[in-house]
């Protein structure tokens, strides 16, 4: 026992142990044997290696959780054999996460050359779409297109609501309204225009209009005649001028 002690003590005398590990009685010494002198340093000695018994364990734990985030970043990584062994080392976790790392790195710029390739393909299709020469002309394109959306967004909402549409009837529905209510309000000028003329067939309403032609040329030339002739500008003046006359 006494070896072993022995052995333990050049073990947390050496410069690599914990400096908290090794600690002295505070209390004096009572007998000055070497077995005293042995045991004095070493009572919180269980406690401590309890601590350590349990981050061993922690330290298993800890293996096989990293183990599973790797698996999941890096399925294509086959299982280690080692990795069943009961010793786990710091070195063996350090690893573990190394790769992750590394992973995840190349993740990050393969993403960005990814992105870099994507904005690239969105302009292009931007400048195809919209007849833009060159990337500076984008930009007021852009605005372009902005101002012009948002005067179509209004010009929507505004016949929505004239309309009396749902917001979420589509253009289509929209124009369709439009042309029934262009169709409405061009047979109620027909049926006006029938009514005024005192007929309803397209050839009399030509007729009456050829007439009109024929009677209104010569009857306005009349009418000026008068006009100068009795001196006079306004048109209703002409019958109390003729009465007076008489």
């Amino acid at each position: 026992f006494l070896k072993i002690l022995s052995h333990i003590d050049s073990i947390l005398r050496s410069p690599r142990a914990p400096p908290l590990i090794y600690r002295r009685s505070k209390g004096p010494v009572q007998n000055n044997t070497k077995e005293n002198r042995q045991e004095c340093g070493f009572e919180h000695l269980p406690l401590t290696i309890e601590m350590w018994a349990d981050q061993l364990m922690a330290l298993k734990d800890l293996h096989r959780s990293l183990r599973k985030l790797s698996l999941e970043l890096m399925p294509w990584h086959t299982t280690d054999p080692q990795d069943k062994r009961e010793s786990i080392r710091v070195e063996d976790l350090q690893f573990i996460v190394d790769a992750i790392l590394e992973e995840i790195e190349n993740k990050e710029k393969n993403s960005q050359t990814q992105s870099l390739q994507t904005l690239s393909a969105i302009v292009s299709h931007f400048q195809k779409l919209f007849d833009v020469n060159s990337l500076n002309g984008v930009y007021p394109r852009m605005n372009e297109v902005y101002t012009k959306l948002g005067e179509m967004t209004n010009a929507m909402r505004n016949l929505h609501e004239l309309l009396e549409l749902d917001s979420s009837a589509p253009p289509t529905v929209v124009v369709d309204t439009v042309g029934k209510l262009c169709d409405i309000i061009n047979k109620n000028v027909t049926e006006q225009v029938q009514q005024l003329l005192g007929t309803q067939d397209i050839h009399s309403i030509i007729n009456k209009l050829e007439e009109h032609e024929r009677f209104f040329p010569p009857f306005q030339a009349l009418i000026q005649d008068l006009l100068c002739l009795l001196e006079i500008s306004n048109v209703d003046d002409i019958l109390p001028v003729v009465r007076n006359l008489k």
